[in-house]
């Protein structure tokens, strides 16, 4: 006859035992060669969403694990987290890192890797940006992915460190930068991620608001480890884009690893619609999918929400697709892996 007490002993063992091989976790994803690998050497081929920023979603009770579920549901096997220098300063660090921890937390739980993106979008040499949400210096960005490093270096579900959004001159009214300062800033942030602990891997952006790789070429990052990034929307060049997408940023996939963290159309009439987003005749779909699918390109959708544009749904209670999303939800669940 069991006592009490050892009763309750071998309750509390097997709710612990239950829990522990319940507990579900996620491969270290790396880098060999020009793709990305999990911990069994495959090779693994990234398509998600990007969320809005985790502050506006939580301002608007919308940072829940039911908004996971959801992004699951429409195939993503990665979500992007984009961090607003402006929501990082205002929220403060602890709190924002609060923020991050539920959903990194989530994206666990339903199996998806993750990518915490900085994201701002300018010249972070002369500290002028497009929009004052992007404000940030070299030592609050410096700052940023040592705190980064040190929170999530282990964990394996932060798979991706954008380390910087979308750098831009914009025709030079944001002032001047060359590929090898860049290169340099570059270098400077993935050297304090990894001497702080972060196993992740460091994502590199081309100018023109990333989308231009072609520095690489004759300059690639000196870092082991890497992947680099374009955000190839639309109007980004004319048709036909093939060609000209290869020449600008998709001949880095010969070598080294490539993920479109920002891709996405709408119709002019379409709410909240601008450059260089806009394709009227349903034709950039197919094209960037089919590119990368052919390559094994990762890519990341912008933006699961309501409101920002292009918004892949309409409202946050039925999650009805937009044109845009229509057309991503039913590509991204056609792959292979979700119907494992």
């Amino acid at each position: 006859m069991i006592s009490k007490n050892k009763f309750i002993l071998l309750v509390g063992f097997c709710l612990t035992f239950n829990i522990a091989f319940t507990q579900k976790t996620l491969d270290r994803i790396s880098v060999k060669g020009n793709s990305f690998i999990n911990e069994k050497n495959d090779t693994i081929v990234f398509r998600g969403y990007n969320t809005s920023d985790p502050d506006k979603l939580q301002k608007q009770n919308q940072w829940k694990k039911s908004y996971f579920k959801e992004i699951k549901k429409w195939g993503g096997n990665i979500v992007r987290f984009p961090v607003h220098p402006s929501a990082w300063t205002e929220r403060g660090k602890e709190n924002y890192l609060s923020l991050l921890d539920d959903g990194i937390k989530w994206a666990t739980e339903l199996q998806m890797h993750v990518i915490i993106d900085w994201h701002s979008i300018g010249n972070l040499k002369t500290q002028m940006y497009h929009h004052d949400r992007y404000d940030t210096t070299l030592k609050q960005t410096f700052d940023f992915w040592r705190t980064i490093a040190v929170k999530y270096g282990k964990n394996k579900t932060v798979a991706f460190y954008e380390l910087f959004n979308e750098p831009t001159m914009y025709n030079n009214t944001l002032g001047t930068i060359s590929w090898l300062e860049w290169k340099e800033m570059n270098e400077e942030m993935i050297t304090i991620i990894k001497a702080n602990g972060g196993e992740g891997i460091p994502l590199v952006a081309g100018f023109n608001w990333a989308y231009d790789l072609t520095p690489v070429k004759e300059n690639p990052i000196n870092a082991t480890g890497i992947g680099y990034v374009s955000h190839p929307y639309p109007q980004k060049r004319e048709q036909p884009w093939k060609d000209k997408w290869t020449e600008d940023w998709g001949f880095v996939k010969q070598k080294y690893p490539v993920i479109l963290t920002e891709i996405g159309f709408s119709h002019t009439e379409d709410e909240g619609s601008h450059q260089p987003v806009i394709n009227d005749d349903d034709t950039y779909g197919d094209a960037i999918t089919n590119y990368c699918d052919e390559k094994e390109i990762s890519y990341v959708i912008w933006v699961f929400d309501a409101q920002w544009a292009p918004k892949l749904f309409e409202d946050f209670e039925t999650y009805t697709p937009s044109r845009h999303g229509k057309y991503f939800k039913k590509k991204i669940n056609s792959y292979n892996y979700n119907k494992k």
